[in-house]
């Protein structure tokens, strides 16, 4: 029990930046989001989550929109990564890496001994 409360803190506090490397290189709506987080094993999320989270962004500047037609129903907010999201999820990554490295390391000294 104590180990899912830790993957639910760790998944609130990697979300954003997961939702900003999908948004790398192309622009999405907030649904087609919510689709590609739960097929990723352990990032399965709701619609609740990814659109305050969007709107979040969005006031932080790390995230603009544009509205485009679609082809089944009514426009779609669609979001793109701004030039300040992309610095944070570079920011991110090289700490997460040194993170990941760091727990992994000790991890594994645990196993030995």
């Amino acid at each position: 029990m104590v180990a899912e409360k830790v993957f639910t803190q760790l998944r609130r506090g990697t979300l954003e930046f997961c939702v900003l490397a999908l948004l790398q290189g192309e622009p999405r709506y907030g649904f087609e989001l919510v689709k590609a987080l739960g097929e990723v094993d352990g990032l399965v999320t709701t619609e609740g989550t990814i659109y305050p989270l969007l709107a979040r962004l969005r006031r932080e500047g790390l995230v603009e929109t544009s509205w485009q037609e679609s082809g089944s129903g009514p426009p779609r907010r669609y979001y793109t990564s701004t030039p300040e999201g992309s610095q944070a999820l570079a920011a991110f990554t090289a700490d997460w890496q040194r993170f990941c490295t760091s727990v992994d390391k000790i991890l594994q000294s645990g196993r030995r001994g």
